[in-house]
């Protein structure tokens, strides 16, 4: 992200989202960071210059739980904006989800995530688990295709 002196921000960040879904579950990670500490979300994080989306999507999945996938296709993007206490733009991330194909790997949380896991997808969309928005909207986006 792009912050000024004053720490005001100049420009959302691009980050990707990894949505993996594999038997009947969906692999989610529990941040280790802000935003949304401690709550289920999925692998996911900034898009380097050069990069493509879907390749960041796939990499920072790797990263975050040693899961190797590949790229099926984008999902759409989502606008994640936190404020300061006086109003001013804390941070703005527009995330990029990315519907990926699990090709192999037993999920171990790294990098920003404290845990890694395969959820059954029942227990996401009955948010029987603490999750960041737009989790269970994102996954019934995958099952319904």
């Amino acid at each position: 992200m792009s912050v000024s002196e004053n720490g005001a921000l100049k420009r959302p960040a691009l980050a990707a989202l990894a949505v993996t879904v594999h038997d009947g579950q969906v692999l989610l990670v529990r941040r280790r960071n802000d935003p949304d500490r401690g709550i289920w979300g999925y692998p996911g994080g900034h898009v380097e210059g050069g990069e493509t989306v879907a390749a960041a999507a796939v990499r920072e999945l790797h990263e975050e739980t040693g899961v190797s996938a590949e790229a099926v296709g984008t999902l759409g993007g989502l606008d994640l904006i936190g404020d300061h206490a006086d109003g001013s733009v804390k941070h703005h991330y527009y995330l990029v989800a990315v519907e990926c194909r699990y090709r192999a790997g037993t999920p171990i949380a790294d990098d920003d995530a404290d845990q890694a896991a395969w959820v059954p997808v029942a227990d996401v969309l009955d948010q029987k688990i603490a999750l960041s928005d737009y989790v269970d909207d994102l996954l019934r986006q995958v099952i319904e295709r």
